[in-house]
């Protein structure tokens, strides 16, 4: 390995890559530094310990990317991009102008593509007014604002144009990285916000002197990282027979087993995460009968201290939106198309209809599979949380138990370091290859 290592950086043109990558984390670490403009600096650092036992809050940040700690001006990240993205996605499966573009290649997917951009301003404007005004309200500062929403024009409507503004650099950064650097910008963006929490969470453990947690949760980590690397890995061969040539031709057609990639738990956060911060605001704000069902949301719902309700809840959303997600993206009726026009066709199945049902059905078996692992996954902390005191383990005060890198992070990780290999290696046999010109 420590000879791969050396030959890659010892290639001129992916050294340069590489480091071009690590110059545009570090510029994006520095706008994670700077806060939005009106935001009362001398409560930054209560309010950072204050988000840190906000899980909900916490976890969101972490997933997209943003700089929610010390209330930057990249404070949503990449996520009003991504809603954006599950937009246009979703639109063009409903909307014929935008499904004829999918269907035109490259060039559609970039009209595709300026049409998601266009659409992430007006998004971040939305989401950064709800996520400033819902900071200044959920997060506890010693009841002073962080921020004062009551003046929209002087001081929310600026701090939401700068909000909107660091989005809109965050993405351009991410597209350098792309065009330039190793890997997709966005996702290493995410990769390396997700990699930065670990050292943090390490030493709250060993601080703690809480040894046999940390040792457990390292063994756990690294556990689940290689079944990662062999669910993110996995696949099911179609065996397929091409008969254009005059004589059978065998390949076969991939359907990995997990399809749906991180979209789902970013679904499923979405939808379960909203009423849990409407209850916090309704039982801390709210009075008699809308006091009480926020109490009880919070009881029942709230990700700091789950109940097997939200567990359960939870789980099911998950599997659910990888169904649903894969049902959008995965059409099998044009697969069965293809394959015909082609000449082709799956042994022991007729084409056309049959040809797309039996996908359907290989889909659908091999989706129960990677929609239920990322659905373990996601709810694996909140059951070790409920677990470990049986096993008379301390847990430190801990709210919750995860992995060294949270397990939706973790599957994060494990893609991002699977594609840069991959590009590298394809780089790699590129440079040797030219050597024969």
């Amino acid at each position: 390995m420590i000879a791969n290592i050396k030959k890659v950086w010892h290639t001129e043109h992916i050294r340069k890559k590489i480091i071009f990558t690590v110059l545009m984390i570090a510029v994006y670490k520095l706008l994670s530094a700077i806060p939005v403009p009106g935001v009362n600096v001398d409560l930054l650092t209560a309010f950072s310990e204050s988000l840190r036992q906000n899980t909900q809050l916490a976890f969101f940040g972490s997933l997209m990317g943003g700089g929610l700690e010390q209330f930057s001006i990249i404070l949503m990240g990449l996520a009003p991009y991504i809603n954006a993205t599950i937009i246009i996605q979703l639109l063009a499966v409903v909307v014929p102008s935008l499904e004829a573009l999918k269907k035109e290649g490259e060039q559609g997917q970039k009209k595709l593509n300026n049409y998601t951009r266009w659409l992430t301003i007006p998004l971040a404007l939305l989401q950064s007014y709800g996520m400033i005004y819902l900071l200044n309200s959920v997060i506890n500062v010693g009841n002073l604002p962080i921020i004062d929403t009551t003046n929209f024009w002087g001081v929310m409507l600026p701090a939401m144009i700068m909000v909107t503004a660091g989005t809109m650099i965050l993405l351009w950064l991410g597209d350098l990285i792309t065009e330039m650097g190793i890997g997709n910008g966005s996702s290493i963006i995410i990769f390396a916000w997700v990699l930065a929490a670990v050292p943090q969470h390490v030493l709250g453990y060993v601080n703690a002197e809480n040894y046999t947690l940390l040792l457990l949760l390292t063994i756990l980590t690294v556990a689940v990282i290689y079944i990662i690397v062999k669910f993110t890995e996995g696949y099911r061969k179609v065996p397929l027979i091409y008969t254009r040539t005059g004589r059978d031709e065998r390949s076969h057609f991939p359907i990995r087993v997990n399809q749906a990639g991180m979209v789902p738990i970013i679904f499923a956060i979405a939808i379960i995460t909203f009423p849990t911060l409407v209850g916090q605001i309704l039982s801390t704000r709210g009075s008699g009968r809308a006091q009480e069902i926020g109490t009880w949301i919070t009881t029942n719902l709230s990700m700091q201290n789950p109940s097997w309700i939200y567990i359960a809840l939870y789980f099911l959303l998950v599997l659910g939106f990888a169904f649903f997600y894969v049902s959008i993206t995965f059409n099998t009726t044009e697969v069965a198309e293809s394959i015909q026009k082609r000449g082709g066709y799956i042994p022991g199945v007729r084409p056309g209809k049959e040809t797309a049902e039996y996908l359907q059905k290989t889909s659908d078996r091999l989706n129960l599979w990677g929609g239920g692992f990322l659905a373990i996954i996601a709810v694996f902390p909140y059951i070790m949380t409920k677990i470990i005191p049986f096993f008379n383990i301390s847990i430190a005060g801990a709210t919750q138990i995860d992995f060294l890198i949270s397990g939706s992070g973790l599957i994060i990780v494990v893609g991002v370091i699977l594609d840069i290999i991959r590009r590298i290696d394809a780089d790699m046999k590129s440079f040797d290859y030219k050597k024969f010109y």
